[in-house]
């Protein structure tokens, strides 16, 4: 452990404030405190209390939400009992306008809270098992799993239970309440489907064989923007589950940075000293010579609900209730508390996506026709069903854009704009860069930011392809940057419109980027995003997108060049060259024909842009993609709208 030791002194050389506030007091004092302030006001709250030491219990003080607090509250591997459901809904029906909010990390959140209401709700909610410790801050977080568990087809290792001692480690135990450098989030899966975003933690416990035995491979190092790594441990029982779950969370205490809060995650630990080193102190520090990796089994996609009900071992069925953006009530969780009571086994699981599922429905047609369901239910198109959107602007000081109505709004458009009755179509928002709508996972992310359309400032978004759940997880790119939000839906809808063009039956949005897209630039994908948007605005009916094989290898040169040609020959009936070659000198080329004369009245714009995607010298062809013409082609849609 000597190079945790050494990376540890040359950042320890200064705290940052979190730091010199955690050293005031203990957080349990400010929880102790907790009936005195709810008797005595809200003014009676310390500032250090409101802006941290109440987050360790769960407890959030939300500025633009004035005198009101939210409570996170920890769901354990999204399992939750009808019981449970029915007093959170109560208790937000009482004393929180009857708001709740659905998480990406399978738990619950309970909005517009009075520092008088907390008390009693803690109480009633303690009383059916429902805790909101260690929820937030610098303490080990909600332990995510998968909802399905056992009851799943693809179940190894049933894994709920070894969660539940994972988190009594630290639950039980006083002292490591706000003891961290920062947040710890984990998960553990004993599938073979990742259903739970495993990867994307900083302690992951993942479904692996070994020279004939099942057990766990350790994962490391995830984070918002980067997904763990192998640790190149195997662990063979829940024993050492818990030896290697102890001995990592002991270094992070002990060696994790303490300066530049940005940069305390473990993540930047292991950096500093690199996996093999980090791997290395893991084992030193349990006392056990865990084993060198196995194979990771967790590889395969989910399977997507049949018109969301799921098959479950025992012969019931997993219902799915669909909740866009995460956006809930009280109202509708009482009652989906009962539904569970009525038509399954008196038990609701979330998953990762912000939605549950009444679990053991014998009778599916009966409990579809609940009124329940005329509002939450999985529906044939597909842009809801799989829809994640961070808090946004009125719950969250971070947020650039408003995110939750934006993100239905985007559904609502697409489902009207190009409709789908099958598939997956993975959308997911954040509504600023630290990506708490998990946006690098989606099939298309979001991330908010600001963008400007004429010069004037306004909501906007980045646009990301390619996330994906399956093999060990893979973040998206940027296609497109800095889009206005009313054009994004124009650019996204480009995009639908060609994967219903392109895809094979039943072919989800994953398969589809995996097959089609991955063969072209990140530039060349949202031009064309761009260019079918603006061809729509101008009523130009022409044929032009991506195709199921390309020869290209990804060279920006020779994409903008074919796709020009394609364009020039949908506008006149005539090659722009009658010989071409990408590798012929400029020199020995024939001119150019002008579009202009062969296509009178031609769109100015699509004209100049063709000047550009066919210009014998490649290197400014690639220009339009990043340059030119995506500014052209905003400022004449925004035009074309008004």
């Amino acid at each position: 452990m000597k190079a945790l030791q050494k990376a540890f002194n040359i950042r320890s050389h200064k705290l940052n404030k979190i730091e010199v506030i955690k050293n005031s007091k203990t957080a349990q004092e400010a929880y102790d405190m907790l009936e005195t302030y709810a008797k005595n006001g809200f003014d009676s709250v310390p500032p250090e209390d409101k802006s941290y030491f109440l987050k360790c219990f769960g407890i959030y003080y939300r500025p633009a939400t004035p005198e009101k607090f939210m409570l996170k509250l920890r769901i354990p591997g999204g399992f939750m009992k009808a019981e449970q459901a029915k007093v959170i809904g109560e208790c937000a029906k009482e004393f929180g306008q009857d708001y709740i909010d659905l998480t990406t990390r399978q738990q619950c959140e309970l909005r517009y809270l009075t520092i008088e209401s907390l008390p009693p709700i803690i109480k009633r909610l303690n009383a059916v098992g429902i805790s909101a410790f260690q929820t937030g801050v610098d303490n080990i977080r909600g332990i995510v799993a998968d909802p399905f568990d056992d009851l799943a087809f693809d179940n190894v290792i049933p894994s709920h239970g070894t969660l539940l001692k994972l988190q009594d480690l630290f639950l039980a135990n006083p002292e490591w309440i706000s003891t961290l450098p920062r947040k710890f989030n984990t998960s553990i899966t004993g599938n073979l489907s990742n259903r739970c975003n495993v990867y994307g933690n900083d302690c992951c416990f993942v479904l692996a064989q070994k020279e004939g035995m099942f057990g766990y491979n350790l994962y490391l190092g995830g984070r918002v923007g980067m997904l763990a790594k192998s640790a190149d441990i195997f662990l063979k029982n829940e024993e050492e589950v818990l030896a290697a779950f102890s001995s990592i969370t002991d270094l992070f205490k002990r060696f994790g940075f303490r300066d530049n809060r940005n940069k305390n995650r473990l993540h930047f630990l292991i950096a500093a000293v690199g996996m093999e080193e980090m791997a290395k102190a893991v084992r030193e520090n349990a006392g056990i010579e865990f084993a060198h990796a196995g194979e990771t089994m967790t590889k395969t996609d989910y399977v997507e609900p049949d018109h969301g009900k799921i098959q479950l071992r025992d012969g019931s069925v997993g219902v799915h209730a669909v909740i866009p953006s995460g956006i809930f009530t009280g109202t509708a969780m009482v009652q989906a508390g009962a539904l569970a009571e009525v038509h399954g086994n008196s038990e609701l699981r979330f998953d990762m996506e912000q939605s549950f599922y009444i679990m053991g429905v014998k009778d599916l047609s009966a409990l579809l026709q609940e009124d329940f369901f005329l509002k939450y239910k999985n529906v044939d198109t597909p842009y809801k069903n799989h829809l994640i959107a961070c808090a946004g602007t009125e719950h969250c000081p971070f947020g650039v854009i408003e995110n939750k109505n934006d993100a239905i709004n985007m559904a609502d458009y697409l489902a009207q704009k190009v409709p789908l009755e099958s598939g997956r179509v993975r959308m997911y928002w954040s509504a600023c860069v630290k990506g708490c709508g998990i946006h690098s996972l989606g099939d298309i992310g979001f991330e908010g930011c600001k963008a400007k359309i004429e010069g004037i400032n306004g909501s906007g978004v980045h646009i990301f392809l390619g996330g994906k759940l399956t093999g060990e997880s893979t973040e998206g790119h940027t296609v497109v940057k800095s889009v206005p939000l009313e054009y994004a839906k124009l650019y996204v809808e480009s995009l639908m419109l060609e994967y219903k063009r392109l895809r094979k039956d039943g072919e989800e949005f994953e398969g589809f980027h995996t097959r089609v897209l991955s063969s072209y630039t990140r530039a060349n994908i949202g031009f064309v995003m761009m260019l079918k948007a603006y061809l729509r605005a101008k009523n130009i009916d022409v044929v032009c997108g991506f195709e199921t094989r390309v020869l290209t290898g990804k060279n920006e040169e020779f994409e903008v060049f074919e796709l020009g040609r394609k364009l020039y020959y949908h506008l006149t009936k005539k090659e722009p060259y009658s010989s071409y070659d990408h590798f012929t000198p400029a020199s020995k080329r024939e001119k150019l024909q002008d579009v202009r004369k062969l296509v009178p009245g031609i769109d100015e714009v699509v004209a100049r842009m063709l000047e550009y995607m066919l210009n014998p010298n490649e290197r400014l062809r690639a220009v339009v993609f990043s340059e030119i013409t995506p500014y052209i082609l905003l400022y004449n849609i925004a035009k074309s709208n008004d």
